[in-house]
């Protein structure tokens, strides 16, 4: 990993622009509550997907806060220098907070009274592709090279984060599966408003059929895509394509058939239904 770009933490390669040694000294002292809710990522398998839906769960489909508050505003990333964790401590109940952390490295409160996760996983093979065309976008991330030369690193976990197959791992072996959810990005597209009927449930918010329609409509990805967020970023960075199965435009059948072979070695001992097969 490119060494002025990253900062390693406890088995992770942290952009550095956003994890410095101060903001991760911080956030580990930090408090979780009960009624927090976390929505845990591997990076681009649809993060700000989610951090649109949770919110509007919660407010019954108005939209006054997700139009009028930046994402990383009312969703804090965790361990972030952006959020300092006393600015963290005044938002309002619930808290809705983010992170493609591992499960092992969150602070101490968070395993005692374990606050509500949403967990959103992606096939790997698109969430590779994806994540190809978005650190070569961005200057916090550096160049992933060829792509023929970062799926490597891919599958080998020499990417920012860590290792795809080491954080589904962490998150599916959680020993308490009580308070946390699984979604997968596929559902979303195959069928977003049963996945916000399911967060409901999970949220202990009670919608209405109308209330569900609505927000599933404004959170169908190519209506996502052209909201108008009130942010200074370029927040289009994040939204590129938002389907299932790009990564056939990308990987030869040889490639794909490799990409398998270490998938289900790694994956071997997983107790886990995929929707992605």
């Amino acid at each position: 990993m490119a060494g002025l770009l990253y900062i390693s933490y406890q088995g992770m390669n942290l952009p550095i622009h956003f994890h410095t040694p101060e903001a991760l000294q911080d956030w580990e002292q930090f408090t979780f509550r009960p009624d927090d809710i976390i929505v845990v990522t591997y990076p681009k398998s649809g993060t700000n997907w989610m951090l649109e839906i949770v919110p509007l769960v919660l407010s019954g489909g108005d939209p006054s806060l997700v139009n009028s508050v930046a994402t990383w505003d009312r969703s804090p990333t965790v361990g972030c220098v952006q959020n300092p964790t006393k600015d963290m401590e005044n938002l309002p109940t619930p808290r809705i907070f983010t992170t493609h952390y591992l499960y092992n490295v969150l602070p101490k409160s968070f395993y005692q009274v374990k606050p509500k996760v949403i967990y959103v996983m992606r096939n790997p093979k698109d969430v590779l592709i994806s994540a190809y065309y978005y650190y070569e976008s961005v200057d916090y991330h550096a160049n992933p090279g060829p792509l023929k030369e970062f799926w490597h690193k891919f599958l080998e976990g020499e990417v920012p984060y860590c290792s795809w197959f080491d954080h589904m791992k962490g998150w599916l072996n959680m020993e308490d599966k009580s308070h946390i959810l699984y979604v997968a990005y596929e559902e979303m597209i195959q069928d977003l408003p049963q996945v916000v009927r399911r967060i409901a449930e999970f949220l202990e918010k009670p919608l209405e059929k109308e209330q569900i329609d609505r927000i599933a409509d404004r959170c169908l990805f190519k209506n996502m895509k052209n909201n108008k967020l009130p942010s200074t970023f370029d927040h289009s960075k994040f939204f590129r394509k938002g389907i299932a199965g790009d990564w056939k435009n990308h990987l030869s059948e040889e490639d794909a058939q490799y990409f398998d072979s270490v998938y289900k070695e790694k994956m071997k001992d997983i107790d886990f239904k995929f929707i992605w097969g």
